[in-house]
């Protein structure tokens, strides 16, 4: 009986498969996914974007994401990875103006004189 037990709670433990989960449910934007430090380490991202660590099987990962608050960050990673999986959140190293992140402008045409 505690054999089964164990087996199934080691089962648990380490073997969380990954879920399908809909960033937009969450208003979370991943911006890289399972990356490292020296990529995540690029100004040219927003202010606003968070550092996530976590772990699946053991095997540690980082994310860099875009949230409106950190609990739905945690949220969306407890619900795709399960319990126990986020290790930190961290402030990302962007220096743009969230504002004006992944904007373009607009085509200037000439003026008619």
């Amino acid at each position: 009986m505690t054999v089964q037990l164990e087996k199934e709670e080691l089962m648990e433990e380490n073997f969380y498969p990954e879920k399908q989960i809909d960033e937009k449910k969450y208003s979370c934007q991943i911006l890289l996914e399972k990356t490292t430090i020296q990529q995540a380490n690029d100004k040219s991202f927003p202010t606003d974007a968070r550092l996530i660590w976590y772990k699946v099987n053991g095997t540690e990962y980082v994310d860099l994401t875009r949230c409106r608050k950190t609990v739905e960050l945690f949220d969306m990673y407890y619900d795709k990875y399960g319990k126990g999986a986020v290790q930190k959140i961290d402030f990302g190293y962007g220096s743009v103006n969230p504002k004006l992140w992944g904007y373009k402008s607009k085509d200037s045409e000439k003026k008619k004189k």
